[in-house]
């Protein structure tokens, strides 16, 4: 664990040191041939060959995408973490991603939405939805609000969603083939106007999770101390997730739903820099970059020349992490 003030920094500058490397890798392989070279040429000498304009209109925009996506994923988990004290707790496992995933699938088979600003609005919609029922159905009970009930609310929404999308699915051919890839989680084909569209809010979610580090530290001690030391936890608890819904629902529309980021970064990062959400924050907001980065430039390469979706790879990474801590959560019981 980085202990003082002065390591957490230099850690902090090497995760970001490696985002600049992942983002080189990044734009420069590829199935395509290419070179640093080659990238600097797409924006100093376009010549409109097949290199530039992969560069330019395919790979730097999945650069930047996965970049911020995986950050907002990262974030909006441990934010979630923090504010249900559930470690176990992500847009993914939770439901959240599930609930945006299916009614922009929804807004696309029964409506024909195509507009990008709409299925921003419908996947901020199904993540609230989620999210607000998710809390309502692990309060039911004796004992309220645990941390196992809410896993369990999470993974049983999650299910009734995906089978609701499935359901729309076997219905809507022309839908289903649009939206395979993207329903599997992937940033690859996106353009930097989908990007756009979400900017707004991607960044609004980004200022506001770090301005509530100091808050979540005092929600840390216990909900009921919290309020005796004068923290008003129903607004903290509301703020957190329309934050919530904003980075997760920005996510699900642009690169569909991407699952374990959010659970497995933020555990990384406590085992770095400890409790303290002043550094957990802006660390799981570079790492989670890092890991999206990371996995969508193995999805190039792991079924070379073809791809999969780099929802895939990060599922290879957080399946067997999120059995472990169900195991290690059933022990500490």
């Amino acid at each position: 664990m980085l202990h003082n003030k002065t390591w957490k920094i230099i850690g902090l500058l090497l995760a970001a040191a490696l985002a600049i490397l992942l983002f080189w890798m990044s734009v420069v392989f590829g199935y395509a041939d290419t070179s640093w070279h080659t990238v600097k040429e797409a924006y100093t000498a376009f010549d409109g060959s097949n290199e530039h304009i992969i560069i330019r209109e395919l790979r730097m925009p999945r650069t930047i995408i996965a970049l911020l996506i995986g950050a907002a994923l990262a974030a909006s988990g441990a934010l979630m973490q923090a504010i249900t004290y559930n470690p176990m707790a992500s847009p993914g496992i939770l439901g959240v991603n599930a609930g945006g995933g299916f009614f922009i699938v929804a807004g696309l088979s029964l409506f024909s939405i195509q507009s990008s600003m709409s299925m921003v609005w419908l996947a901020f919609a199904g993540a609230a939805f989620a999210a607000i029922a998710v809390y309502v159905m692990a309060q039911v009970g004796k004992d309220g609000i645990t941390p196992l009930k809410l896993t369990l609310a999470g993974a049983t929404l999650a299910a009734l969603f995906t089978s609701f999308t499935t359901a729309l699915l076997i219905g809507d051919e022309r839908t289903l083939d649009d939206v395979l890839f993207w329903l599997a989680g992937s940033v690859q084909g996106k353009s930097l106007n989908q990007l756009t569209a979400v900017l707004p809010f991607l960044l609004a979610g980004y200022v506001v999770i770090l301005v509530l580090g100091k808050s979540l530290n005092i929600y840390a001690v216990g909900e009921q101390l919290a309020k005796g030391l004068g923290q008003r936890t129903q607004w903290l608890k509301i703020v957190s997730l329309l934050t919530v819904v904003a980075l997760a629902g920005s996510s699900v529309a642009v690169a569909g739903p991407v699952g374990f980021v959010g659970l497995v970064i933020p555990h990384i990062v406590r085992a770095l820099v400890g409790n303290d959400h002043r550094w957990i924050i802006p660390y799981c907001l570079v790492l989670g970059g890092n890991l999206l980065l990371a996995a969508d430039i193995g999805a190039r390469f792991i079924a070379f020349p073809k791809e999969v979706p780099v929802g895939v790879m990060t599922a290879l990474v957080g399946a067997p992490f999120f059995i472990y801590l169900a195991r290690r959560e059933r022990r500490l019981s």
